[in-house]
């Protein structure tokens, strides 16, 4: 049992470290995206549009390809293929010359999310009795890879004077490395199941099927904030640099708590964990209103990085803990749900940060406590299968 846990531990540590190097390339553009957009003659809307297509209009994939692990009975393969849309979509973004190109190129990056549900099936698959702690383990290398991202932009931009496109390229020559541990990764043996799509779904557990819509409805209020987020500390400072500075610290603090909350999570339980984070999510939407300084800035961007530390990794444990043998459905189905959710709650938001930041934010506090009440009728209970 010891040398299955040190295994798993293992496979989950080759799978951080792929998603550490992606997300080293990822991290260098994000940040940059809202002033891009602008540059390139975009407006608020259409920062939000892009906020929400990039983990929305693609999402409906993830299903797909969580369905899909689950009927061949392998995983590895659409984590491979995943990683592989993502680099060559990451070259493709240094090209655009239009805030239309860049979003419609942007979307079609992230239907290399397809890697989602079959990945997180593998982690859910090796470590059955921590996965608290072993999707925490795989969020806690992604963010690191991060911060390492965005650290690296703000050297560029601060001392270089970096243009966009020679960022861009640059992430995604580095992406590239994303796909050298994948070759070590021992595949998870599982039995195909030999069903429909819409036969699975259909199977899928009714608390699981609520919890997702709890979930959904969060994502309302986290639909991409940090980059709006990011504008705002931008408008309050007049600075460039200090946003991504700042978005460096809101990723630290994600790296640094993620693994604890995990684990936490797995001794007290997910849905515990999950309320605070769903709370903390409401009061950094609140205090944005009323934030005008470089001190409320670093205080406030910290607290999201705890929000991310524990709601990026337990939400989908959770969605492990309760679903049956089809992981890969039950979490595909999950990243799809909330990934479409995404591209109203994206647009939404960008038409009211064009009106007033103060009704945009006011707004994801409320949809933010909303989802903190739903909470509470989650019926959470652990299956180590």
């Amino acid at each position: 049992m010891k040398k299955k846990g040190v295994n798993g531990k293992k496979n989950i540590a080759l799978l951080g470290g792929s998603s550490l190097f992606n997300d080293v390339g990822s991290e260098m553009i994000t940040p940059i995206f809202p002033f891009y957009v602008l540059a390139l003659g975009g407006s608020g809307a259409a920062v939000g549009l892009l906020s929400g297509l990039r983990t929305g209009l693609a999402s409906f994939v993830k299903i797909f390809g969580g369905w899909l692990s689950d009927r061949l009975g392998k995983r590895k393969i659409f984590v491979v293929i995943g990683y592989i849309i993502s680099v060559i979509f990451k070259f493709l973004l240094g090209f655009s010359t239009s805030a239309r190109q860049l979003i419609v190129v942007a979307s079609f990056e992230r239907v290399g999310k397809l890697r989602d549900a079959p990945r997180d099936a593998i982690i859910s698959e090796n470590l059955k009795r921590h996965r608290g702690e072993g999707f925490a383990i795989h969020r806690a290398f992604d963010t690191t890879g991060a911060v390492i991202g965005s650290i690296i932009v703000l050297f560029m931009i601060w001392k270089f004077s970096a243009n966009y496109k020679s960022i861009i390229l640059l992430a995604a020559a580095l992406s590239i490395l994303s796909l050298i541990p994948l070759f070590f990764v021992k595949d998870a043996k599982t039995k195909p199941i030999k069903k429909s799509l819409f036969e699975e779904i259909h199977l899928i557990p009714r608390r699981l099927k609520y919890f997702i819509f709890v979930a959904s409805v969060f994502a309302l209020a986290e639909f991409g904030l940090y980059m709006f987020l990011i504008l705002r500390a931008n408008e309050i400072t007049g600075s460039f640099v200090i946003p991504l500075a700042l978005y460096v610290l809101f990723n630290f603090v994600t790296a640094l708590l993620t693994v604890p909350f995990g684990i936490l999570s797995d001794k007290i339980g997910r849905k515990k964990v999950l309320f605070l984070g769903y709370f903390l999510s409401m009061v950094v939407s609140l205090s944005f209103i009323y934030i005008n300084s470089l001190s409320g800035l670093i205080i406030l961007f910290a607290l999201y990085g705890v929000v991310f530390a524990i709601v990026d990794s337990n939400q989908p444990a959770l969605v492990a803990d309760l679903s049956d043998d089809m992981k890969g459905t039950s979490l595909g189905l999950y990243h799809t749900v909330v990934g479409l959710v995404t591209i109203p709650a994206g647009l939404i938001a960008g038409l009211l940060y064009d009106f007033s930041y103060f009704v945009m934010f006011a707004y994801t506090a409320v949809i933010a406590l909303i989802a903190l009440i739903l909470l509470i009728f989650v019926r959470e209970g652990i299956r180590f299968n």
